[in-house]
């Protein structure tokens, strides 16, 4: 390997603050430049991270993420395709971009749409939070340790000469800690999850949330059915057809579709949803976006439609180098 190491490992350090694996200030910036109408940088911006995340899921060599603490967006794109994701005590997983007018990308539709029932629906729309423990039960983290424990950890894999993933798994095992899901965890939900957000319809969704909300009477559920309010209704649409045409795509196929739909997002036509929910949500912070369309009724198909149209010219859409990948996964 010339001298490089027999995995690759990442964790929060140089990505996030220390208190996050992956954070938000990519969509502020990229909200600057689409209001100071520069779309070549967007497209350079999903260009190399979409690449990378292809490039990091059929990568042979071992890649093991240290998820310590918040991963959100991004952060999830950038460790889920890979080999190992450690969670921590500390990990706080989700995907809230419905909450500024975008959908989850970085290979959140082909990630999310692989979970067990409509736990993808779920998480996609909501923006529910999970922690280790849950992400071990869904199967987006393959092991857990305390954050104190991750200093072992390192020193553990540093001393590894081999990039045999049975090896590294086992010592990822041998310094992990246990850890099960409390009474509160997503796992205790998963019937009432398929029976509401199985349905073709956002709206089908919020009508059958709203029914549960009046039978169970449980915070969770009220909690679902509010943030499914606060979020824009373009995206929701947008969003659940992502995941449902996520889980019969392959990740390239997903990567591909997903740059697609962000650049038609940053256009012209539906910049002024994202743009309006990154301010409302991360720039003046007043959490009262005003959305447009305003309600789901006014969503109609040609708007979703045209999220997932062709970009026109050829050169404008994504290209990944599948062929010569595919040679070695």
């Amino acid at each position: 390997m010339g001298g490089q190491p027999r995995y690759w490992l990442c964790h929060d350090e140089g990505m996030g603050s220390g208190r996050a694996f992956c954070a938000g200030g990519d969509v502020v910036r990229l909200r600057k430049l689409v209001s100071e109408g520069k779309m070549e940088e967007c497209q350079d911006f999903f260009k190399t991270l979409y690449s990378f995340i292809y490039f990091l899921g059929t990568y042979l060599k071992p890649h093991v993420a240290i998820l310590d603490g918040v991963t959100m967006g991004g952060g999830g794109g950038v460790s889920i395709p890979g080999t190992f994701r450690i969670a921590t005590d500390r990990t706080v997983f989700a995907t809230p971009e419905v909450h500024i007018g975008f959908h989850p990308d970085a290979a959140a539709s082909f990630y999310l749409s692989h979970l067990t029932g409509h736990v993808g629906e779920y998480v996609a729309l909501t923006g529910e939070k999970l922690n280790g423990a849950d992400m071990i039960a869904l199967g987006l983290a393959t092991h857990y340790s305390m954050s104190e424990h991750l200093d072992l950890v390192d020193e553990r894999l540093a001393k590894l000469v081999t990039d045999d993933p049975s090896v590294i798994d086992s010592s990822l095992a041998q310094y992990g800690d246990m850890v099960y899901p409390d009474k509160k965890s997503i796992v205790h939900r998963l019937e009432v999850i398929d029976k509401c957000f199985g349905h073709e319809t956002v709206e089908e969704i919020v009508d059958a949330l709203e029914s549960e909300v009046a039978r169970l009477d449980e915070e969770w559920c009220t909690l679902a059915l509010k943030r499914l309010k606060e979020a824009s209704p373009l995206a929701l649409k947008v969003s659940l057809r992502s995941i449902r045409e996520g889980r019969y795509q392959t990740l390239d196929e997903c990567l591909v579709r997903e740059y697609r739909m962000s650049m038609n997002c940053l256009s012209k036509q539906f910049s002024h949803e994202f743009c309006e929910g990154v301010r409302a949500r991360l720039v003046e912070k007043d959490l009262t976006p005003k959305w447009d369309p305003p309600a789901l009724e006014y969503v109609t198909k040609d708007m979703v439609d045209a999220y997932f149209a062709p970009l026109g010219e050829f050169d404008a859409e994504l290209k990944l180098p599948t062929e010569t990948r595919e040679a070695f996964v």
